[in-house]
């Protein structure tokens, strides 16, 4: 297939984030005849690309690679399939990796016009308010009055789950980890707002219910919070767990076992019993058996962002060459909302 050279960071050793990416040429496919060739101005970082960085991400391609899900800017050129009408048009897209460069192919199907719509605001838009939506509202809907425990409120999946969930007329705890962000989350409509740093969780949540249980729980964490919000769930109530922030690098394989332990043991008939449900939400897996599910997520939070039912929150914008300082600043857990980078 014909390639294309296009600059890219690539990320060549696990690990510190100053020794772990190197911006280089490489070279690249150009589109296939489903897919478009986008010149790219602005890419997000998402927790995944930590992990991925850690080597804690088993779906990541081999080093050295580009890691990198979502994109901003213009498409150049397009495969045989996709109308030429998108040539020249500004778009927001994912990719399946490949992210942090210059130039990406990706699937016409994973892209969606964004007209004059800020740049980070989009990529806010792309995977983090995707997940948020495909779990609040697609999935398995938030219904009123429902008590829902946000984790990693302040982050940029939290920040929107918080709106979608108020829209639905529910109930929310917001869990943070520093009282600087308890602000934000009440402004967004948190109802009871836990820095865990500060509180143990579990009884504060208690407290605040007066003994009843939650019913949903959106928990990017994993560890033994997913062993704690299990016994916090009502009957019919929900664990959407879609990610694992708690997974060190530090002990290697030891760590991914104690990670393992302290989720403890998950007997499938208890759940039938209790009647609870864990869903594991991996927004790569769906988008590669069912990307009309991913498109449609997408079109439906940019027309949510366009009716002003959501406001994504922008934790910070980032030159290429402070790469290392946003995925710093995005792995100890300083940031809120979306962390971009722009060419």
């Amino acid at each position: 297939m014909q390639k294309i050279k296009t600059e890219a960071f690539l990320l060549k050793q696990k690990g510190n984030p100053v020794l772990a990416f190197s911006l280089e040429d490489i070279l690249i496919d150009l589109p296939k005849s489903d897919e478009v060739l986008i010149e790219v101005d602005s890419f997000g970082l998402n927790y995944a690309d930590v992990m991925a960085r850690n080597g804690l991400y088993k779906e990541a391609p081999p080093m050295p690679c580009v890691i990198g899900y979502e994109v901003v800017g213009i498409v150049s050129q397009v495969g045989t399939e996709v109308s030429k009408d998108l040539i020249g048009k500004r778009v927001v897209a994912f990719t399946r990796f490949g992210g942090y460069a210059k130039k990406v192919s990706t699937k016409a199907s994973a892209i969606a016009l964004i007209d004059d719509i800020n740049t980070a605001t989009a990529l806010s838009l792309c995977t983090q308010s995707v997940t948020a939506y495909y779990m609040a509202d697609y999935i398995a809907p938030i219904q009123k009055n429902e008590v829902v425990l946000v984790h990693a409120a302040a982050g940029g999946v939290g920040t929107i789950l918080i709106q979608l969930a108020k829209k639905k007329g529910a109930i929310v705890i917001a869990k943070i980890g520093s009282e600087s962000k308890r602000s934000l989350v009440e402004s967004l409509g948190a109802d009871f707002v836990i820095n865990y740093k500060a509180t143990e969780y579990v009884s504060a949540v208690g407290e605040y219910l007066k003994g009843k249980k939650i019913d949903c729980s959106y928990n990017p964490v994993g560890g033994v919070s997913f062993k704690q919000d299990l016994k916090m769930l009502a009957p019919g109530g929900k664990l959407f767990l879609f990610g694992g922030s708690a997974l060190s690098s530090k002990w290697g394989i030891f760590s991914s076992l104690n990670f393992v332990r302290k989720m403890g043991l998950i007997i499938p008939i208890g759940f039938m019993m209790q009647s609870k449900s864990v869903l594991g939400v991996n927004m790569l897996k769906i988008a590669d058996a069912k990307p009309e599910v991913i498109q449609h997520c997408l079109e439906e939070v940019i027309k949510l962002y366009k009716a002003g039912t959501i406001k994504p929150q922008i934790g910070g914008e980032f030159k290429s060459s402070q790469l290392a300082e946003a995925h710093t600043q995005l792995e100890n857990g300083s940031s809120v909302g979306k962390l971009v980078v722009h060419w």
